[in-house]
């Protein structure tokens, strides 16, 4: 997601670095790229106009800071303007004050809408509330099944709608069910249709006023593009949206929709779906995302995937270890195994600054997790505690076991020892600062 806006406008910010003054000439070739790298990313040709005609307003005439050359000069404004372009600040879902807090997912088919519900339905599991599926898509006869489904890996409950064909009142007796056993959420999953179809936008409305939902929500994928604009603007008119969640941000979209749609729907995009798991949704923040497209990177939800992947007690314990100078095969497996769950490893990359550039056309294979860990299982316990013992034939012995070479074997080996010599130099007195910071990191 954003590769090609992310490279085209490094490579515009780079071409500024060689002038010496950002003069109304300069100003206006770079903003000439910059809407064309716009375009390119399918971002709507008017917002594109209006973003440019931003940047120029606050670049010409400014006066330029000492400690800006003319391309940081370009990126501050273009990062403002990304920034409140895509809502200025991160939005949160709504939640009754009391009672049933009602969410209404609605949208295309395909867009994800089922996904979603489950997805929503475990981040509320997770912060300890019940919730009610209701699968009122009637359209699409997998769909209930799909959701009881999720609802089960979300340890949540589903509305039973077999043998139900009116969506309304699949949504009123879902209601009277999530009121009478006190649930604290009920999130309906509606069938997935065109916006260009009336009859199918009416039942939505009627859907809408037996729901009276405290969020609308209008589930796009994030490769919608320039359609994007005709989408939020009859979604809206037909039920009042209140958010956007866009879905397979992990994907290789051009990122239009992303940057778009809150300038369409006048509604902030709140969630994001990054992966098919349960757990792949976080939070939408424009200036995070804007950091991202800029290849500035995003610390911040780096270290809040690392807060959610990293057990706090396992964490602790590990970091004690290292700064003991223990760090091991097994806690390097650990590391490992934790990083995983953070998701894939170019994703994670690309949120480290400086790196998001430099990962151009490198590949990175996940599978490589697996096979570290695979070949640190077919150790002994003696030789997990002491590499130095392994030699050729057991190095033989544990590619054999772990279904890998010798070459693969004696790469894991060289990265540890690469690693602990790292670990070695931060557990010296003279680094009591970073192992704080490792400290603090862990411990979350």
């Amino acid at each position: 997601m954003f590769e090609g806006l992310r490279d085209r406008l490094g490579g515009i910010f780079k071409d500024l670095r060689s002038r010496g003054v950002l003069g109304e000439r300069e100003v206006d070739a770079a903003l000439r790229e910059i809407r064309m790298a716009l375009l390119e990313a399918d971002v709507h040709f008017k917002l594109a106009k209006d973003f440019v005609a931003k940047v120029r307003g606050d670049l010409v005439g400014m006066d330029q800071a000492a400690h800006l050359d003319p391309s940081q000069q370009v990126v501050k404004a273009v990062q403002a303007a990304l920034i409140d372009l895509m809502g200025g600040w991160g939005a949160s879902l709504k939640k009754a004050k009391t009672g049933v807090t009602v969410i209404m997912l609605a949208g295309l088919q395909g867009s994800g809408k089922t996904t979603t519900a489950g997805k929503l339905a475990r981040r509320f599991r997770k912060q300890g509330f019940r919730v009610l599926l209701v699968p009122a898509d009637v359209a699409r006869p997998a769909a209930i099944l799909q959701l009881k489904r999720l609802a089960e890996q979300a340890a949540a409950e589903a509305f039973d709608s077999e043998g139900m064909s009116d969506p309304v009142a699949i949504v009123r007796e879902a209601l009277r069910r999530a009121r009478a056993e006190h649930f604290d959420y009920c999130i309906v999953d509606t069938a997935g249709r065109m916006h260009v179809d009336d009859d199918l936008m009416d039942e939505l409305r009627r859907m809408n006023e037996a729901a009276a939902p405290h969020e609308v929500l209008l589930v796009a994928d994030a490769m919608t593009g320039q359609e994007a604009v005709n989408l939020g603007e009859a979604f809206g008119e037909a039920v009042g949206l209140t958010g956007v969640v866009l879905t397979k941000m992990d994907g290789d979209a051009r990122g239009g929709a992303a940057v778009s749609l809150r300038a369409v729907t006048g509604v902030p995009i709140k969630l994001v779906g990054v992966g098919e798991k349960l757990d792949a949704l976080e939070e939408f923040h424009p200036e995070r995302m804007a950091s991202r497209i800029l290849g500035m990177g995003d610390v911040l939800s780096l270290i809040e995937k690392a807060e959610t992947a990293f057990e706090p007690e396992a964490a602790r314990e590990m970091a004690e270890s290292i700064q003991k100078g223990g760090f091991s095969l097994e806690i390097f497996r650990d590391q490992m195994l934790q990083m995983r769950k953070m998701g894939s490893m170019s994703e994670i990359l690309s949120m480290v600054p400086g790196l998001g550039a430099k990962m151009k056309g490198v590949e990175v294979d996940d599978k490589e997790v697996v096979r570290t860990v695979a070949i640190i299982d077919s150790m002994t316990p003696a030789e997990r505690r002491r590499p130095a013992i392994i030699k050729g034939s057991h190095r033989r012995r544990i590619a054999a076991g772990s279904g890998t070479e010798v070459a693969q074997v004696n790469r894991v080996l060289k990265q540890f020892t690469q690693m602990q010599k790292m670990m070695r130099k931060l557990s010296k007195g003279g680094k009591r600062k970073q192992m704080q910071v490792m400290q603090r990191m862990f411990n979350h």
